[in-house]
């Protein structure tokens, strides 16, 4: 998956020194919880510097501008997605799994899940900084669900006749889904078991001797 970023901007300002370092890395957490509770429009500069006890121009010294801080804010949090997956994707139905196991640690991190879902919905509308970092993700992530689709047919572990876009697009739409159900009743949905189940229906649909239909490319 490839990000975008702001045209223009320069890279943050990362001070050599250990405390400053500290210091960027404080005032990223609190926007990071910012944005998750306010939105992206919603919060301003000066909130994220009252909060990290700084002046707005403190806040701009690390990031120089309230869009960069938002890309420092989603490079964050994939920099956390890329640990968990580790150096190589699994392979076929791992791939799968591995979907399982995210929805349920996401479960355990309130926070990012609730950034997520917050900025995902917020980015459609018109001019928004996060907008291409979100199509792309999408895209990437829709590549991946369906490369492993097709290796999954491929290791013999399915039989498929069905457009594997369609059902990488069903299953990330299932987990984002459940994503905002969760957080508004979290004791009511189980992300792990209702991802799963869906997955495992999915397979289940797969009939006929072709081989999966792979995208068409653009």
């Amino acid at each position: 998956m490839s990000e975008s970023r702001p045209t223009g901007e320069r890279q943050p300002r990362t001070g050599k020194s250990l405390k400053a370092q500290q210091r960027r890395q404080e005032i990223l957490q609190i926007a990071m919880d910012t944005f998750a509770a306010r939105g992206y429009n919603n919060a301003s500069l000066q909130e994220i510097a009252d909060r990290a006890g700084v002046t707005q121009a403190g806040v701009l010294h690390y990031f120089r501008s309230k869009a960069q801080l938002l890309t420092s804010v989603l490079d964050l949090r994939d920099a956390t997605d890329i640990e968990q997956l580790g150096s190589e994707r699994p392979r076929g139905l791992a791939f799968l799994r591995h979907l399982v196991d995210t929805a349920r640690r996401n479960t355990e991190r309130e926070g990012i899940v609730r950034l997520y879902s917050v900025l995902s919905a917020e980015s459609v509308t018109e001019g928004h900084p996060a907008q291409d970092y979100f199509r792309d993700r999408y895209a990437g992530l829709r590549a991946m669900v369906c490369e492993a689709l097709a290796e999954a047919h491929e290791l013999g572990e399915t039989r498929a006749d069905l457009n594997l876009e369609d059902a990488a697009n069903a299953i990330i739409a299932v987990m984002d889904g459940l994503q905002v159900q969760w957080l508004l009743a979290p004791d009511s949905v189980d992300m792990a078991a209702s991802t799963d189940r869906v997955i495992s229906a999915l397979l289940a649909g797969f009939t006929g001797n072709q081989a999966p239909q792979r995208p068409k490319a653009p």
